[in-house]
């Protein structure tokens, strides 16, 4: 098994993606900590798992319930950290209310940066790694979603410079891209009046099919945090069915 006897902590756990990679390092021998706001969502999840997870809801937006989170789950040590809790919020950039901005700037890059500067002690003793999740959007614009394409840029800053900072340190950083992803969030989020869908449309997958499932993205992560993936630190892995190639 791939992580047989390592730590791993799942953020956004309770559905989607983090659903998905709470599941696969469970399958693959990991002991795993779940975190998330949604309390009936990581319970559901623990249902799912192939061992019993350590379940520690959390508010992302509250830096002191973050290090709480890693405090909790690096109880016997830390081997991964996988953040995937994330918001997303679309409108046109001229009604964006900056309370949504706040909010997802929030979510999306300061709770990753809390989360991974209070793992880092742990990660450096375990010579650990951290998988983050970037997306599409944060290696292009994307029309409507100016906050959430700042949030995810900000995602590639952190990932990238955290490399380079703790790579002699045996720290790995890495960032997964997952374009369009079948999840609950994305799935529920409505578009706002008065949009030009062409424009959006440009950043459709081009794939047959190329709409990512869940269980896609929690490969991704499970390789990038294995031994397999012992060379590779500082990059983004793009998963978005052709939706970058143009």
């Amino acid at each position: 098994m791939l992580f047989e006897g390592k730590n791993v902590l799942i953020t956004g756990a309770a559905s989607g993606i983090g659903r998905a990679t709470a599941i696969r390092f469970a399958a693959e021998g990991a002991r795993v900590t779940i975190g998330d706001k949604n309390e009936a969502g990581l319970a559901e999840t623990a249902a799912m798992m192939a061992s019993v997870p350590v379940i520690q809801p959390f508010d992302a937006v509250d830096a002191e319930s973050c290090r709480q989170l890693v405090a909790v789950a690096a109880r016997d040590g830390l081997d991964v950290l996988c953040n995937i809790s994330g918001v997303l919020k679309w409108g046109r950039t001229e009604d964006f209310p900056l309370d949504d901005f706040d909010l997802v700037m929030a979510v999306n890059v300061r709770s990753v940066f809390t989360l991974c500067q209070a793992a880092l002690p742990h990660l450096l003793a375990s010579k650990g790694n951290i998988v983050n999740t970037a997306s599409a959007a944060a290696l292009q614009g994307i029309a409507y979603t100016v906050a959430y394409a700042a949030s995810k840029h900000a995602v590639a800053g952190i990932t990238k410079s955290l490399a380079v900072e703790y790579a002699a340190q045996g720290l790995r950083v890495n960032a997964i891209c997952p374009g369009q992803v079948n999840t609950p969030m994305t799935m529920q989020t409505a578009f706002p009046e008065g949009i030009d869908y062409n424009l959006l449309m440009r950043n459709a997958p081009k794939l047959l099919d190329g709409s990512c499932e869940p269980e896609d993205i929690a490969e991704l992560f499970a390789f990038l945090a294995s031994d397999k993936a012992r060379k590779i630190s500082g990059a983004l892995f793009t998963i978005d069915g052709a939706q970058l190639a143009g």
